[in-house]
C-alpha cells in the first residue's frame, strides 16, 4: 500500500519513528500517525533522496521537536534532494536545520474563514526551475487536498505532472486516486505515462500491476510485477504479490519462487 519495502518499514520501526502494536502472530499493527509517518518516507524515497539522508532528517527533527508536536502533523516534503520541513511561518532543511525561503505562498487563509488553496498553473511557471518549484506546491496541496476534495487533489496532481512529467511521486499518487476511485484503467494508462518517462522507477511498474488486478487483467498484471523485479529485485511486495497471482492461476513451481523470495527478504 505505501510503496516501502519491508526492510525500510522494519528500519523506521527499529529506530523509533512509528511505534506499532502487535498483533496475532506478532504482525504489525499500525495506527493512523504510523501510517501517516509512514507514507511521508515514501514520498521522500519515491523523490530519489537516500534512505540514509530520509532516515537521519528524520531522527533529527525526532530529537528536536516537542512531544506535543509530532511528526505526522507537519508538512514534510522534497524539494530537489533536501528533505524540507514546512509549518505555517517558516520551512527548512530537515537535514540541517537551516532555514529557508518560501518564495512563492500558494495558501491563503483570514481568521477564521478556512485556507483557500489557490492552485498553481503552467503559465505561472514559464522557466524550468520555476515548473520544478511549482509542481513540488503543487503535490504538496494536492495531499492537504486529499482529505477535503478528491477531484481538486486529482486536478492539482494532474498539473505538477503536466508542469514536471518526470515527478514520479505525483504519477504514484495520483494513480492510486484513480484506481481507488474505480477508475483503474486511467490509472493504467497514467502509470504508463509515468513509466515512458521514467523507466527506471519500479514502483511505477508495481503500481501499474495492481490497477491490471483490479481490472483482472492477471497476464499483465504479472508482467508488470516482473518488471519491476528486473529492476529491485528486493522488491518484497512485488514478489508477493506475483507469488499469489501464480498460485491462483495453477503455476505452483512459480509460486514458490516467489514466495520464497519474498520470506528471505522478509526476516
Amino acid at each position: 500500500m505505501l510503496g516501502l519495502s519491508r526492510s525500510a518499514i522494519v528500519r523506521l520501526v527499529e529506530m523509533g519513528f512509528v511505534k506499532p502494536q502487535r498483533g496475532a502472530r506478532r504482525a504489525y499493527l499500525f495506527s493512523f500517525q504510523d501510517v501517516v509517518l509512514l507514507r511521508t518516507a515514501h514520498v521522500l524515497q519515491a523523490a530519489s533522496i537516500p534512505t540514509a539522508k530520509i532516515l537521519r532528517s528524520l531522527r533529527r527533527l525526532k530529537d528536536e521537536l516537542p512531544a506535543e508536536a509530532p511528526l505526522s502533523g507537519l508538512r514534510i516534503t522534497a524539494v530537489g534532494k533536501e528533505v524540507v520541513v514546512r509549518t505555517r511561518d517558516t520551512q527548512w532543511a530537515a537535514d540541517t536545520g537551516q532555514l529557508l525561503m518560501a518564495f512563492d505562498v500558494c495558501v491563503e487563509a483570514e481568521a477564521p474563514a478556512p485556507a483557500v488553496i489557490r492552485p498553481l498553473t503552467t503559465a505561472r511557471c514559464p522557466a524550468a526551475p520555476q515548473r520544478m518549484a511549482c509542481a513540488a506546491e503543487l503535490f504538496a496541496q494536492a495531499e492537504a487536498l486529499e482529505s477535503v476534495d478528491l477531484a481538486a487533489a486529482e486536478h492539482a496532481y494532474g498539473e505538477a505532472i503536466a508542469l514536471a512529467p518526470d515527478f514520479t511521486s505525483a504519477y504514484l499518487n495520483l494513480g492510486a486516486l484513480l484506481c481507488e476511485g474505480g477508475q483503474c484503467d486511467a490509472a493504467v494508462r497514467l502509470f504508463t505515462q509515468g513509466i515512458a518517462r521514467r523507466p527506471e522507477e519500479p514502483l511505477l511498474y508495481f503500481n501499474r500491476a495492481v490497477a491490471l488486478e483490479d481490472l483482472h487483467r492477471f497476464g499483465d498484471a504479472l508482467e508488470s510485477y516482473d518488471l519491476a523485479l528486473q529492476l529491485d529485485p528486493d522488491l518484497a511486495d512485488a514478489h508477493f504479490n506475483a507469488g499469489r497471482l501464480h498460485d491462483e492461476l495453477g503455476h505452483p513451481q512459480r509460486a514458490i519462487r516467489h514466495y520464497s523470495a519474498y520470506r528471505r527478504l522478509s526476516r
